[in-house]
């Protein structure tokens, strides 16, 4: 049990690994931002439909039909699109005046509503990926938990992946408030409801969490995922590009990563 719990914190910490990335002085040039929010965004986006999505069908298909499997989860990936904007409104325009204090010129003198826009952007991020990451520290836990080398392998992965998440949260926070601490531990924390849901794991590890439980948590996380790289992520890069292809690059860059990654990871 000790294994499963330590193999779910590493996997977890790999965020702070993302965000350690992007904590230099070229973080805060407009063209890295552009690239790195839309690495972010691509990456999110395969993630959800191409692992996140199937997995939520694949147990809903446990205990009803796969057409009905896919009717549930896909329309909590749209009430996780829904719950998202909900949240967008509820969130405050206007944020702490002290978050703002000591960004970088390159960002434009003055431009108080794109730091903000940033700023909004890192916290939804940090908010939907640490949602993410809560499940995925239960499923570290229960396949280490089974058998350690596959519960490792998988771990892997995740941590994988979880490098670009720590990314798409440091990159906007840095650039909002010049503070590396803030983006650091922002980062950081979007990883650790990893552990924290390998420890939920293990004080449960009797009990037979429900099928349909997973299968719409996956499919809401899934839509909140997309939403926040359409409506954040990608919108941020386009207004810091210098150049009219670094959105599209840093994107399919963001895909091409996670997808070899699955590769890499696929069983047999």
């Amino acid at each position: 049990m000790v294994l499963a719990l330590m193999v779910s914190l590493l996997a977890g910490l790999a965020t702070s690994i993302g965000g350690a990335l992007v904590l230099n002085e070229k973080t805060l040039q407009r063209n890295f931002l552009a690239v790195a929010l839309a690495f972010a965004a691509g990456a999110m986006i395969i993630i959800s439909l191409i692992q996140i999505i199937p997995l939520g069908i694949s147990y809903m298909s446990e205990i009803t039909s796969e057409r009905n499997s896919m009717l549930i989860v896909w329309l909590s990936f749209f009430a996780g699109i829904a719950l998202v904007m909900v949240i967008d409104r509820v969130l405050p325009d206007v944020l702490n005046p002290n978050e703002m204090e000591g960004r970088e010129r390159s960002l434009t003198v003055g431009d108080t509503h794109s730091t903000q826009k940033l700023m909004r952007s890192g916290m939804l991020v940090a908010l939907v990926l640490g949602l993410h990451n809560f499940p995925e520290g239960m499923a570290t836990f229960f396949t280490t938990y089974q058998d350690a080398t596959v519960g490792i392998t998988l771990a892997v992965a995740i941590a994988i992946h979880n490098v670009p998440e720590g990314i798409a949260v440091a990159a906007p926070v840095y650039a909002a408030t010049g503070s590396k601490r803030k983006a650091f531990w922002w980062a950081t924390f979007s990883g650790m409801t990893e552990p924290l849901g390998g420890l939920f794991a293990a004080a449960v590890v009797s009990w037979v969490v429900p099928a349909e439980f997973f299968g719409i948590f996956y499919g809401t996380v899934a839509g909140m995922m997309v939403f926040l790289a359409l409506d954040e992520l990608l919108p941020g890069a386009w207004r810091y590009q210098t150049d009219k292809h670094q959105t599209i690059y840093g994107m399919l860059g963001g895909m091409a990563i996670m997808a070899l990654s699955f590769i890499l990871f696929a069983k047999g």
